[in-house]
């Protein structure tokens, strides 16, 4: 069994598992990072922008495009359309993935990049919520792109990274980066995936069987566990111990793997995700006391839920009742219509709202109260009647690169009544708000991630008792966000083995087939008389041909050839007729070889000058100078080495099978 190791960030994985043949996808997760050493793109032109002085090389011979890289407060930026990093390419053909198994729409926005224009030709499997809202975060990322295309096309920074100003000369690998995808590759990739269920087995071509289990960490995430008949791997990716809306992670399903390989660990775990919604409400409140408003960027889906109903309660508590929050998403009214009618997918409280009946979640009675607002861009029909200031705005995109959260951050930055206030862990807020500088708008960041935190992840493996552990090189120190803090690492397990792994690795993991399950034809069942060879042990023999077809293994009976058909009517044995099994005369040698048996039988066989030498306690080497042959004899193998002359090795088989015992 081999990993592939094809992303860099153990926040947005993606890992090909090789075995039995099969070439296994593990989530394609997408680094949106390097958007942030680009320009962001207003919905129309920008002065502020457009007046950042170009930077020049100080080599004449190296001539860039005119305003290809901007400045700003000493940083440099790309003055181009955003590029992203996709699942590293040349590490493995996609044509040759047999099925990719998404853990959740987080996950899943390398897709396109892996499905379309590769050859691929596999199965997607996911979750409904998974492949529903997983659409929502592409339709959206696509759209915002779109929105505000570049005329011309940076490509020269390239080939001068290294003589750049930072940041850009310290990212790594531009020249991999890549444009958007179409919202037509999009489709095309999305009519790949299959449905699945909470617990439903899954059989891929007869060799594994790949289940989705429940990991609490968002609408319709999933751990997967595949299983190759006495073999077991878990896969746990994004995974929650903590009670929000999701249903909660099923942790017996995962226990006493042979292999479990974990990512996807929170990427703020120097905070705490209630102590940062606490000051998220605290920071909205002191804003709009002052009558200032705040910028929420966020995604369309997630943790942006939770917000509605915590700041929606605050709201009303501290006499906020007028203040409007508005959320804005080209899939804003899609995401909201749709997580109200995920029942199954939700945590037993969020459930039994359904049978009552009441919407699961709050945001639908603060969409009829019109508290919660909801319009698909800023320049949608009816926003600019219903804004109003002091407000609340939710709107994408985090990166503060896209979207109408660049509108805000331009509207608002010069005021300092007003607040932004970072929730997603995804992008460094500093670096985020760079070009924009200098600003005055106040600034909070509030991580907010429900995922599983060291802690709870070391706690969780005890739990499980896996036997090998396969975790992210990154995992074994402390993250940079707070190298001083040496317990944010997973722990060594004793007596266990941790292997771990960074981008471009390939590396194998030690699991070992150890039994294959056999299917027996119902004939030879009924035909099988157990003996009882010693107290509470019984045996049988069974003679058949093995078939493997599909990675499927059945016994069937022998069927006679024609000669042997001709020999059994001649016979015309008397009384009822037997099965062609026991007609054949067939010998079954068990029990350990009589090793001076067999050297009485070569010597009286003519090979005289046998040499016998002795290697460990279980194992004998016999040497046939004469033959140039090899016999080498161990506690559970015997193993005849003789130079290609089938008829010596033949005539050596015989005599060791004269030399053990037989019935």
């Amino acid at each position: 069994m081999k990993l592939y190791a094809l992303s860099g960030d153990p926040a947005k994985p993606c890992y090909v598992l090789s075995y039995k043949g099969l070439m296994i996808m593990l989530d394609c997760g997408l680094s949106i990072n390097s958007v942030l050493n680009f320009l962001p793109l207003p919905l129309v032109q920008s002065p502020k922008f457009q007046c950042l002085p170009n930077w020049n090389c100080r080599d004449s011979d190296i001539q860039l495009e005119d305003g290809e890289i901007k400045e700003c407060c000493g940083c440099a930026f790309v003055n181009s359309a955003p590029e992203f990093v996709p699942p590293l390419e040349k590490l493995i053909d996609f044509s040759e993935i047999d099925v990719i198994l998404i853990s959740n729409y987080t996950n899943m926005l390398a897709l396109p990049y892996i499905t379309e224009g590769t050859g691929f030709c596999g199965t997607v499997y996911a979750t409904e919520p998974t492949l529903q809202i997983g659409r929502f975060f592409l339709e959206e990322l696509v759209e915002y792109i779109e929105a505000s295309p570049k005329e011309t096309t940076a490509r020269m920074w390239k080939e001068i990274q290294h003589q750049l100003p930072g940041p850009l000369n310290d990212v790594f690998k531009p020249k991999n980066w890549r444009h958007l995808f179409s919202m037509d590759a999009v489709n095309r990739s999305l009519a790949r995936v299959r449905m699945t269920g909470y617990d439903q087995k899954l059989d891929i071509f007869g060799a594994l069987q790949v289940t989705p289990i429940s990991s609490g960490f968002c609408l319709g995430s999933s751990n997967w566990t595949i299983v190759s008949g006495q073999e077991k791997i878990s896969y746990i990716s994004g995974s929650s111990t903590l009670t929000t809306h999701p249903r909660p992670i099923n942790q017996t399903a995962l226990k006493y793997s042979d292999v479990v390989i974990m990512t996807g660990l929170t990427q703020a775990p120097h905070v705490n995700p209630d102590a940062m919604l606490g000051e998220l409400c605290m920071n909205v409140m002191m804003t709009l006391r002052n009558g200032g408003s705040v910028l929420i960027p966020c995604y369309p889906s997630g943790v942006v839920y939770d917000l509605f109903e915590c700041l929606s309660v605050s709201l009303d508590n501290q006499g906020f009742t007028q203040i409007p929050m508005f959320f804005i998403s080209p899939v804003a009214d899609s995401s909201l219509a749709y997580s109200n009618i995920l029942a199954e997918w939700l945590s037993t409280s969020k459930q039994n709202k359904v049978y009552i009946p009441d919407e699961p979640f709050p945001h639908a009675s603060l969409v009829k109260n019109a508290k919660l607002k909801h319009f698909k861009h800023i320049d949608s029909e009816g926003f600019s009647t219903e804004f109003r200031q002091p407000c609340v705005v939710f709107c994408g995109h985090p990166s503060l690169r896209f979207g109408d959260a660049v509108h805000f951050v331009e509207l608002w930055g010069s005021n300092p009544l007003h607040t932004i206030i970072f929730t997603e862990p995804d992008f460094p807020h500093i670096q985020a708000l760079a070009p924009y500088q200098p600003l005055a708008i106040k600034t909070v960041y509030c991580p907010i991630e429900t995922s599983l935190n060291f802690q709870q992840a070391n706690k969780l493996i005890k739990e499980l008792k896996p036997g090998v552990l396969v975790i992210p090189e990154n995992y074994t120190q402390p993250p940079a966000i707070a190298p001083q803090k040496l317990d944010l690492v997973i722990d060594p397990i004793p007596d266990k083995m941790i292997i771990k792994f960074k981008r471009g690795e390939v590396i194998k993991l030690p699991l070992k087939r150890k039994r294959g399950r056999v299917y027996l034809n119902p004939k030879m069942a009924k035909a099988i008389v157990p003996q009882e060879v010693q107290p509470g042990v019984t045996v049988s023999t069974v003679t058949g041909v093995l078939q493997v077809k599909d990675n499927i293994h059945d016994l069937l009976p022998l069927e006679p050839t024609k000669e042997e058909l001709a020999e059994e009517q001649k016979s015309k044995p008397t009384g009822p007729p037997q099965p062609f099994s026991q007609l054949r005369t067939v010998r079954y040698e068990w029990g350990t070889l009589d090793i001076n048996l067999l050297l009485k039988k070569l010597a009286q066989d003519g090979f005289s000058d046998l040499k016998v030498e002795q290697g460990s306690a279980e194992e004998v080497t016999l040497v046939l100078p004469s033959e140039d042959t090899i016999i080498k004899v161990s506690e559970k193998s015997t193993e005849i080495v003789c130079g290609g002359k089938q008829s010596l090795r033949l005539k050596l088989r015989d005599l060791l099978l004269q030399c053990v015992q037989s019935f």
